[in-house]
């Protein structure tokens, strides 16, 4: 399975070293996925505005190809202004509403407040459920308190939920195999 691990923003740190734990951790599970990090900093990126895709500059299109062929997604947003950040949302209107169906999700996310956990629960999940993806119930949602001066998540109990959003995500991905051939075969 090819799993993608998306930096949602184009600014900061914290979203890809997050990341980069989670994948850590799901490489100890022994699952033998192929894991691919996805950073949207080194994308040209256009507004996506309803043109068909082969209308948007090759960067865009490479965005579609990996989303396309990948079999499930770690993401990771930041949250700016109490919101996730536009360049992840773009990203989102580029996709065709299938192509993440049935395919497991994990969200990681980051902010200047605890509250803003809620833009996970009030914007993340209701996108994802519009594209029928597998989102599983235990997000991480991270605060600058969690991490030292280089960016290391220095929280122990955030490791630990870190290490059971591994382990649920590998479990989800597992089951997404027998439901997205099952989607694949109705759509022929």
């Amino acid at each position: 399975m090819k799993i993608l691990f998306v930096d949602g923003t184009i600014v900061g740190r914290k979203t890809g070293a997050v990341l980069q734990i989670v994948q850590d951790y799901i490489e100890q599970t022994g699952c033998g996925f192929e894991l691919e990090l996805v950073d949207l900093a080194q994308y040209d990126h256009q507004f996506v505005d309803g043109r068909p895709a082969k209308d948007y500059n090759e960067d865009m299109q490479q965005l579609i190809k990996k989303f396309e062929e990948a079999d499930g997604y770690v993401l990771a947003s930041p949250i700016f202004q109490g919101s996730i950040p536009g360049v992840l949302k773009n990203t989102f209107d580029l996709l065709h509403p299938h192509t993440m169906r049935y395919k497991p999700v994990s969200i990681v996310a980051n902010g200047g407040t605890y509250q803003h956990h809620l833009v996970v629960e009030n914007q993340l999940k209701p996108i994802l459920d519009y594209f029928r993806c597998l989102v599983t119930p235990n997000y991480v949602y991270t605060h600058a308190d969690h991490f030292d001066q280089q960016n290391n998540i220095i929280d122990e109990g955030v490791h630990d939920r870190l290490r059971e959003l591994a382990r649920v995500f590998v479990q989800y991905a597992e089951m997404s195999k027998r439901l997205s051939k099952n989607a694949i075969d109705q759509d022929e």
